[in-house]
C-alpha cells in the first residue's frame, strides 16, 4: 500500500480516551496563580485523541508529501530552484545571529551591520552598480522598490510627466504589476520570431511619457537580449532609465554585469541567484540597486560605513521613504553571504557558464521529441512548445502530470503565453550529469507513452495521494478544513 494514501488524515486514527501527551504539574501556581474561571473553555477542543508514535508517524509522513529541492530535481523554468548548501542554514541558525534584535543601538551589533555591508558590496560588484539596498522582502517587493527610485529621481528633475514603463510582451507577469502598483501605466513591446525585444516598436513607443524599459537578460525564453546597448541608448536619448529583472541573473554570473549593459536600477532574486530558501511564501529577499547618481533615492534605513571603519544605520531626507519594517530578512542574507564567500570569486563566476551548459545539454537531448519553437543555444533555461507528436493529444500539462510518477517535479508549463503548449525547463548548474540524464531518460520515455499508451499519460499521475482534483473546483470552492475534508469523503 502507498504509504502516503495509508496516512491521509491524522482524524482517521483518532480514539477516545486514548492520549500521547502528558503536562507537567504548573510549579508556579503558588506565585501566579491558576488561570480564571472566565479563560477556561468551557467544552473541549475538536483535537484528535491519539498516542504519541501516531502523531510522529502522521506529520513524517505527511512531510514527504512536500516536494522539495532536498527531495529530488525541481527544474522550474524561470525560477531558479538550486540546492540550498547546508552550511548556509547552520549559519543562519547560530544563537549569536538568530538572537539579536533590530532595534538595538548600532554599537552592539556591528557585526551584523558589517554583514549587511559586506553583501552590500559584493551583490555591487557583481551586479556592476554603486550600491544596493537589501531592505526588499522578495523580487517583487524589490520591482516595486525599484521603480519607486525611478520615480523619486524623475519627481526630482521636476519631471513629474513620465508616467509610463515599457513592458516587453514576454516579461514576467510581475513586471507590469508592479509597475501598475508603482503608479505607472503599461506598455507592451512586442518580441520577435526568436524570442527578443523587437527594436522597431520599441522605438515607435519611445516618448516623454516614458519613465522606463523593464527588462530580463537572458530574457523568459532562455535567449540573450543582444540589443540590449542598442536598445538602452534609446531609452535613455528619451530621457527614461533602464530596469533589470534580476530573475534571471543565475547564468550571468561570470559572464556579464547588468550595469555594464546600461541599466541604472536592478533587483536581484537572492532565493534564486544566491541559494537561500525558495518558495513557501517566504522568508524572501529583493535586493535593489541603482547606478551613480541614484543612490540617495534608494529607501530608509541604509547601513552606511563611517570613516573610522565602524558601521551604522542611516536616514536620508532624499530617500524615497520606508519599504519594509527595518532592514530586510537578516537570515536571508547570512545564506546569501555564506554562499557567495564559500564559493568564492573563481567559483561564482563559473555558475553562469554551467548552468548554461546543463540546459544547453537537456535541450539537445530532447528536442527530437519536443517542440523547439526557437532554435540555437540557449542560457539558463528553454522553452519546448509541447511534444512534436501532438497527434495523440496529449498536453503539456499531461507531460507535467506524468513527471510525477517519475519523481521529479513538473517544470513551469504554459508560460511564457508566446507559445500555445509552452513547458520550461531549468536544470540550474548544481545538478549532476546522472541526474540530468534521468530526468531526460523520463521525458523520452513519456513522449514514447505519449504516442503508444496515450491515455497512460492523460490519467497520469498515478501514484500521488491525489491524482486528478478539479482545478477550477478547489480555486472556486477550496477545502480549507478537515471537517469539510470529512464530510466529503463521507
Amino acid at each position: 500500500m502507498n504509504r502516503r494514501l495509508y496516512d491521509k488524515l491524522i482524524f482517521e486514527h483518532s480514539h477516545p480516551g486514548r492520549s500521547g501527551y502528558s503536562l507537567p504539574r504548573n510549579d508556579f501556581s503558588r506565585h501566579v496563580g491558576e488561570l480564571p474561571e472566565s479563560c477556561l473553555r468551557k467544552e473541549a477542543p475538536a483535537l484528535p485523541e491519539v498516542d504519541e508514535p501516531t502523531v510522529v508517524r502522521h506529520y513524517t509522513n505527511s512531510s514527504t508529501n512536500n516536494f522539495g529541492v532536498d527531495t529530488g530535481f525541481y527544474p522550474l523554468g524561470s525560477c531558479t530552484m538550486k540546492y540550498n548548501p547546508k552550511i548556509n542554514d547552520a549559519l543562519a541558525a547560530s544563537r549569536s545571529i538568530a538572537a539579536l534584535h533590530p532595534f538595538q543601538p548600532a554599537d552592539s551589533v556591528q557585526g551584523a551591520l558589517e554583514i549587511y555591508w559586506e553583501l552590500q558590496s559584493a551583490l555591487s560588484e557583481i551586479g556592476g552598480m554603486s550600491e544596493f539596498t537589501l531592505n526588499p522582502f522578495a523580487g517583487a517587493h524589490g520591482e516595486l522598490t525599484g521603480l519607486l527610485v525611478i520615480k523619486a529621481y524623475h519627481l526630482s528633475r521636476q519631471d513629474a510627466g513620465r508616467d509610463t514603463v515599457l513592458v516587453p510582451d514576454s516579461a514576467h507577469g510581475t513586471n507590469p504589476a508592479s509597475a501598475a502598483v508603482a503608479g505607472f501605466k503599461v506598455v507592451e513591446v512586442k518580441s520577435l520570431a526568436d524570442g527578443t525585444v523587437d527594436v522597431d516598436d520599441l522605438r515607435s513607443k519611445l516618448n516623454d511619457s516614458v519613465a522606463a524599459m523593464m527588462m530580463t537578460n537572458p530574457n523568459t525564453v532562455g535567449m540573450f537580449e543582444k540589443n540590449i546597448p542598442a536598445i538602452a541608448k534609446l531609452v535613455h536619448e528619451a530621457g527614461g532609465l533602464m530596469y533589470y529583472d534580476g530573475a534571471n541573473l543565475n547564468p550571468m554570473l561570470g559572464i556579464a554585469r547588468p550595469g555594464d549593459m546600461g541599466f541604472d536600477v536592478m533587483h536581484i532574486n537572492l532565493h534564486k541567484t544566491f541559494s537561500t530558501p525558495h518558495g513557501g511564501g517566504g522568508p524572501g529577499a529583493g535586493p535593489v540597486g541603482v547606478r551613480k547618481g541614484l543612490e540617495q533615492f534608494l529607501p530608509n534605513p541604509r547601513v552606511v560605513k563611517k570613516a573610522d571603519g565602524s558601521f551604522d544605520v542611516a536616514f536620508e531626507d532624499t530617500s524615497l521613504g520606508r519599504i519594509s519594517g527595518w532592514l530586510g530578512n537578516f537570515t536571508v542574507y547570512i545564506r546569501a553571504l555564506a554562499y557567495i564567500l564559500s564559493l568564492g570569486g573563481d567559483n561564482l563566476a563559473k555558475v553562469g557558464p554551467l548552468a548554461t551548459l546543463n540546459a544547453n545539454y537537456v535541450m539537445n537531448r530532447l528536442k527530437d521529441v519536443y517542440l523547439l519553437p526557437i532554435a540555437g543555444p540557449c542560457k539558463h533555461e528553454f522553452v519546448f512548445d509541447g511534444l512534436k507528436d501532438k497527434s495523440t493529444g496529449v498536453t503539456t500539462l499531461n507531460v507535467a502530470k506524468r513527471l510525477l510518477d517519475f519523481g521529479f517535479h513538473a517544470p513551469t508549463i504554459y508560460f511564457p503565453l508566446l507559445f500555445h503548449e509552452s513547458l520550461m525547463i531549468e536544470p540550474t548548474e548544481t545538478e549532476s550529469r546522472e541526474t540530468l540524464d534521468s530526468f531526460i531518460e523520463a521525458m523520452r520515455r513519456i513522449a514514447d507513452e505519449a504516442a503508444e499508451t496515450p491515455e497512460v499519460v492523460k490519467e497520469a499521475p498515478h501514484d500521488t495521494p491525489v491524482s486528478h482534483p478539479d482545478d477550477t473546483e478547489a480555486a472556486l470552492h477550496p477545502i480549507t478544513s478537515w471537517q469539510d475534508l470529512c464530510a466529503l469523503q463521507k
